[in-house]
């Protein structure tokens, strides 16, 4: 593993040095291939795929790439203000961006359908959506858990120096963030077929307001933690216990800039999601006008006809009375 010699400038940082073996890095490059190929093969059917889910996945990875195959990386292995960094830009920024690009959707469309063997991969996708371990592993409780426990289950325990102490150990923690990161987005943005879709449940009782409280009660908990690391006079992991030679950089004073940037960080992803969930809301609400509408120009409007033909009848009896 690359590990920075040098003391950190913002040019150091953010240069491009992937690890000898990127593991995230190769991981979304074939995302980003394999969400080209969705594309192009929608193209080559005719079908339209908008064009801000495909900017919205190219930033994803863009920044995922931005935090494993600069100096980020490896800063962050010397550096706990760094390695928060890279830890709130993969659990929070980074799968915004990528479930904002529909990928579950991109994939059924470009797959083909059919009874036989040529829709099978298909099917297995909507099966494995339909699966009661899809259904649990979405439900907003066990999202919840799981992204508050990426951070108090990892930094207030022995976890993270495990992890810390093996290259394999570092990428699978790297790994693990962008999973559960994109997990609970998913299941909040709701822009993709999911098992709480499909499922009537919390979701079909709370409509709108579920995102939203899912959203809320997560920010008090990052609040919370972010305070606790820079309160603390205390190191809570070993792993940067130790300064490093020649930078005069205090590993108690480098914990508490990365429990800043942990407490101020949750701004922007709480912004940018509540910023989708409005446009998608808005983009329901016109559909159900038009859908209105078109019923109404095709069949009439039953009720103004039944309050004409009302509005009709007392005109008729007030005409008898006199």
């Amino acid at each position: 593993m690359w590990m920075p010699q040098q003391a950190p400038t913002l040019a150091r940082v953010l240069a491009w040095h992937p690890q000898p073996l990127p593991v995230l890095p190769l991981i979304v490059v074939a995302l980003l291939v394999a969400y080209g190929w969705g594309v192009l093969r929608l193209h080559r059917r005719g079908i339209h795929w908008p064009m801000g889910r495909t900017l919205s996945w190219l930033a994803g990875v863009a920044s995922i790439l931005m935090v494993t195959a600069t100096g980020i990386d490896g800063y962050g292995m010397e550096l706990f203000s760094i390695h928060m960094i890279q830890h709130m830009v993969l659990n929070m920024f980074s799968p915004v961006l990528l479930v904002l690009g529909a990928p579950i959707t991109l994939l059924l469309r470009a797959l083909p359908a059919g009874s036989g063997r040529r829709g099978s991969l298909r099917r297995g996708v909507l099966w494995l959506l339909h699966t009661r371990v899809a259904a649990l592993l979405t439900h907003p409780a066990v999202t919840f858990v799981l992204f508050i426990m990426s951070l108090y289950g990892l930094y207030f325990t022995p976890a993270f120096d495990y992890l810390m102490g093996t290259w394999w150990g570092h990428n699978l923690m790297l790994v693990h963030f962008l999973l559960i990161g994109f997990l609970y987005f998913w299941g909040v943005l709701g822009v993709d077929p999911s098992p709480r879709k499909s499922a009537r449940g919390l979701r079909t009782v709370a409509g709108p307001v579920l995102p939203v409280l899912e959203l809320a009660a997560t920010a008090p908990f990052h609040a919370f933690f972010g305070v606790v690391v820079m309160m603390s006079t205390s190191l809570l992991v070993g792993f940067y216990s130790t300064a490093v030679p020649g930078w005069h950089l205090s590993p108690l004073t480098d914990q508490a800039t990365g429990g800043g940037i942990a407490w101020g960080f949750t701004e922007l992803p709480t912004l940018l999601v509540l910023g989708a969930l409005v446009l998608k809301w808005q983009k329901s609400d016109q559909r159900a006008t038009r859908t209105a509408d078109r019923r109404v120009a095709r069949e009439g409007d039953a009720d103004l006809d039944n309050y004409n033909d009302y509005l009709q009848a007392l005109n008729l009896r007030n005409g008898i009375r006199h």
